[in-house]
């Protein structure tokens, strides 16, 4: 009996409508489309004016089953990867589940900032593999609106809304999510943080006077992990897997910054057209960058893509997930 893995078999994005261009920023802070363009490679984000993060993940995951076919009742597990839940609790899963009808799921949220998509996905995949589920959604959303400072510059200005959900179901082709490494360093939490809100730091009225409850980032030494440690990783599950440049298909690279990715695609020895990018038009959506990017290049991929995600995120947290895409998307 060929071994069981656990393969993506569908895709779908949601954004909101609103975008919030480099020259709306201009006008609150002190910035320039030139600045942003020149340092992130971000042109405008999406921003979410009315609702939480479970209606953009609702959205995308209606879509979702929609397009698969597949009644909410069929759907066993939904795995959430957010910093902006609705609530601290109840997770945001369970209020997805709710909401869509998914009355025969269970679920929870994941939290690893930026590289929440890649932890939550090779986690859902063992529940695939151990073959105790058959359809297995993974989310990564964030409305990273709710807790950015408009007044800060060092980080209103990379931050977006968005959420990309996949469905994953057993494969015994031997296609679908193949190896990963992942790493968490937790002295890395003074450089990239949200200090308020938690057990740690309880609201109060001097952490709200005091901004706390928003986005805080030493962006030079977050550079600098991030370059290396992403384009490390990436390279070593190359390595580990015996995969030269001209073997990988796509890297699916975290939307950070334009030079972090660049970084790592060079340290791949990859061209630029085998790099999926689209920070221009939507940010840093934390969770949400990786299966945005999948949504948006879906049509582009073929079964048996050598598939490589690489993240970077706040704790630190880092990792790279290999696959192996499991369909042709059908032409409409």
């Amino acid at each position: 009996m060929n071994k069981i893995t656990a393969a993506i078999t569908g895709v779908q994005g949601y954004v909101p409508e609103y975008i919030l261009t480099n020259e709306e920023l201009s006008k609150m802070v002190d910035t320039s489309d030139e600045w942003i363009t020149s340092r992130t490679g971000i042109s405008e984000r999406r921003i979410m004016k009315n609702g939480a993060s479970s209606d953009m993940a609702c959205n995308a995951i209606d879509q979702l089953l929609k397009k698969k076919g597949i009644d909410p009742l069929e759907i066993e597990l939904v795995i959430v990867a957010t910093v902006t839940p609705d609530f601290p609790f109840p997770s945001t899963s369970n209020v997805i589940c709710d909401k869509l009808g998914m009355k025969n799921a269970w679920g929870y949220d994941i939290i690893a900032a930026c590289s929440g998509f890649i932890f939550a996905l090779q986690t859902g995949a063992k529940f695939i593999e151990t073959g105790t589920h058959k359809k297995v959604i993974v989310v990564g959303v964030d409305k990273m609106s709710s807790i950015i400072d408009y007044t800060d510059r060092t980080t209103c200005v990379i931050f977006g809304d968005g959420c990309g959900a996949v469905l994953l179901e057993p494969n015994s082709e031997g296609l679908g999510i193949i190896d990963a490494i992942l790493h968490s360093d937790g002295s890395g939490r003074k450089y990239l943080i949200q200090p308020a809100g938690g057990s740690n730091l309880p609201a109060s009225q001097e952490t709200v006077d005091n901004r706390l409850h928003y986005v805080k980032q030493e962006g030079k030494t977050v550079y600098k992990f991030a370059v290396t440690n992403m384009a490390e990783v990436s390279a070593r599950i190359m390595e580990k897997n015996n995969l030269k440049s001209e073997d990988v298909d796509w890297l699916v690279p975290h939307q950070a910054n334009l030079r972090i990715i660049d970084a790592t695609a060079e340290r791949m020895g990859l061209p630029k057209e085998k790099v999926m990018i689209n920070i221009q038009k939507y940010g840093n959506t934390t969770a949400g960058t990786l299966p945005l990017c999948l949504w948006d290049w879906e049509k582009q991929l073929k079964k048996g893509d050598n598939i490589i995600l690489s993240a970077f995120g706040g704790g630190f947290t880092w990792g790279a997930l290999y696959l192996k895409w499991a369909y042709d998307t059908p032409i409409n």
